[in-house]
């Protein structure tokens, strides 16, 4: 099947599902009873153990203490949540770099605030029975992916940074939610996804162990998720979006010191979410991605120019964006978290 590109995947903003909350483009922010800034984050996707700083700094009233009353909202992929914020339909949204740089390519009003995983999740996931313990061990496999997606727009340059050809393997197009049905009736070798998602569930459900190939191990790195606002909230809502940022790398510093309670923080997220020893593996994995080497000892949320223009490189020499734009274009560095 011929792969969408990218951009064709962006449904038009018009098209969000209305139980998205309404953001406000004026310049006043909506007050709860005690005179807190009523603020929606929307997530990347349903809640998982990625996300437990979030319920973790609601717990602990860290939001509370910046003046923000947070509520946290499932997301359904991370171009939805971005051509939501984009549309002021929720204050601030929780996606994927690549994600954004489509978005920002199209002409869409919406920048990083602050990228938190410098490291990038995506990776070829597999049973360890399958015996792959390198790139090279791919040749000839059936590997369950998105079309159209980041993960499926870069993975060839992931073969590539390997010494392999896109033809060494086959890509069987499925829905984000089907790939690891896929993976687990033995229909694909395995699936490209993010190590602190997908993999844990699998081990669980299936009873045996789960291996990964990491692109970032492996020759490919770049940005994942990260904090995103439009550009008019960005414009009009200065502090608000200072004061996010700055609760947002204090909640991320609390659970990085206490990885239990950020996951005890999350019961009842979700009807959907997974059991909290998965919940613990996804994020003790998430933990190792925060930092790169320009980063490592700054608060969570603090980006390198540099990086940010690697990451930009990557996504233009694998097409999802037609030009590239200095990381200006993409992210306002005035919002870093201190400390």
């Amino acid at each position: 099947m011929k792969l969408r590109t990218f951009a064709a995947a962006l449904l038009p903003a018009a098209l969000l599902l209305a139980t998205t909350a309404c953001g406000s483009s004026s310049d006043k922010q909506e007050k709860n009873a005690q005179g807190l800034d009523k603020v929606t984050l929307t997530l990347n996707w349903y809640p998982y153990g990625e996300h437990a700083p979030f319920y973790l700094g609601k717990k602990q009233g860290i939001y509370a203490k910046h003046g923000i009353d947070l509520t946290i909202q499932a997301g359904q992929g991370s171009q939805k949540t971005v051509q939501a914020t984009a549309a002021g339909q929720t204050d601030f949204g929780w996606a994927d770099t690549p994600a954004l740089l489509s978005a920002v390519g199209q002409g869409m009003d919406v920048k990083s605030v602050g990228v938190f995983l410098q490291t990038t999740p995506s990776s070829v996931q597999f049973f360890t029975d399958k015996n792959v313990a390198s790139p090279a061990d791919l040749k000839g496999k059936t590997i369950a992916s998105t079309a159209g997606d980041a993960l499926s727009k870069t993975f060839p340059a992931f073969l590539k940074a390997n010494g392999l050809a896109a033809s060494d393997v086959t890509l069987q197009n499925t829905d984000p939610a089907g790939k690891m049905a896929a993976v687990m009736s033995g229909k694909t070798d395995a699936l490209l996804g993010f190590a602190t998602d997908q993999g844990p569930t699998m081990q669980e459900k299936a009873g045996k162990p789960v291996s990964y190939l990491k692109f970032a191990e492996h020759g490919l790195n770049f940005y994942s998720n990260g904090l995103i606002a439009s550009t008019d909230t960005i414009k009009n809502k200065q502090d608000l979006v200072k004061r996010m940022v700055a609760a947002s790398s204090e909640a991320w510093s609390a659970a990085e010191k206490d990885a239990a309670g950020a996951v005890a923080a999350m019961a009842g997220a979700s009807q959907q979410l997974p059991s909290e020893k998965v919940l613990t593996d996804q994020f003790n994995a998430t933990l190792q991605l925060l930092h790169t080497d320009a980063t490592k000892g700054q608060a969570p949320g603090v980006n390198d120019e540099a990086d940010w223009q690697k990451t930009i490189a990557v996504f233009a020499d694998s097409g999802v964006i037609t030009k590239a734009e200095s990381p200006s274009a993409y992210w306002d560095a005035s919002f870093a978290p201190k400390g």
